[in-house]
């Protein structure tokens, strides 16, 4: 089995950390397997439809839509008082700090970044906020993307190449704890209601006895004592148990962005 969190390691300290819990919790769980790089631009959706995922992250909107949906091991509870101790995240819409916009509504007709149509934070997330805003028409001159990473938004912003962004909350928090410098030359103006957040998953042929003792593994981490360190790099409090059913909101959202007439983010 393979395990991979390519969607949250923001940086190589952030990849290192969660090689090493990773590596534990296939260790914990007695179950064979190795943790694999696959960086971008490798595209995710191949990685998710592999059919030896036991410890992946996969992002809730395209989980959503998954027939068959892989199996649900863990969902991370980030720390800071945002998350009130809840598997859920949210989107921030992210401009630089000394940009001249006060409201979100100062960006629209600027330049809005996207990571890509299948991401739930970097796409469909906004586009739902945004739809309460607009009656179906662009609000802005001009989209950049897709820029397929965070990082790469991030980028895209603090180079001028963008005006404003979609930043995953647990991805911002990443970077506050490892990159406070680059954190601080962003600014948030606007954040988009909480969500499930993405979880990590087995592929559907997955022993059953794996999964379970998987899924044990992942509740051990928030005790570990040799993770602690770990912990503090990921901004992780504990891994928690959540149904795949908590993900048809996505598509609920998603649906309702639809009937407002606001199909593409833009």
């Amino acid at each position: 089995m393979i395990a991979n969190a390519r969607m949250y390691s923001v940086n190589a300290a952030t990849a290192a950390a969660w090689r090493t819990l990773l590596e534990w919790v296939l260790k914990r769980a007695g179950v064979a397997g190795e943790v694999i790089d696959y960086p971008a631009p490798l595209p995710l959706p191949l990685l998710w439809e592999r059919g030896d995922l036991g410890g992946v992250f996969m992002c809730g909107f395209p989980f959503s839509r998954a027939i068959p949906r892989p199996v649900v091991l863990a969902a991370p509870v980030p720390t800071g008082s945002g998350f009130r101790n809840r598997p859920v995240y949210w989107t921030d819409f992210i401009v630089r700090a000394d940009a001249p916009f006060h409201r979100l509504e100062d960006t629209f007709g600027h330049r809005l970044a996207f990571t890509t149509p299948d991401s739930q934070s970097g796409y469909q997330a906004p586009r739902r906020y945004l739809a309460a805003l607009t009656a179906g028409k662009p609000l802005y001159a001009a989209t950049v993307g897709p820029l397929v990473t965070p990082r790469r938004v991030i980028e895209a912003i603090l180079a001028g190449e963008a005006d404003v962004g979609p930043l995953d909350s647990y991805v911002h928090a990443l970077l506050r704890v490892s990159e406070p410098d680059t954190a601080a030359q962003l600014r948030v103006l606007a954040a988009t209601s909480p969500m499930p957040i993405p979880p990590l998953v087995a592929s559907l042929s997955a022993p059953a006895a794996d999964v379970a003792r998987l899924r044990s593994a992942f509740a051990d981490v928030a005790e570990s004592t040799e993770l602690a360190a770990v912990r503090d790099t990921l901004a992780l409090r504990r891994f928690a148990k959540v149904p795949a059913t908590d993900y048809d909101l996505l598509q609920a959202q998603a649906a309702l962005a639809d009937a407002a007439g606001y199909h593409q983010l833009g």
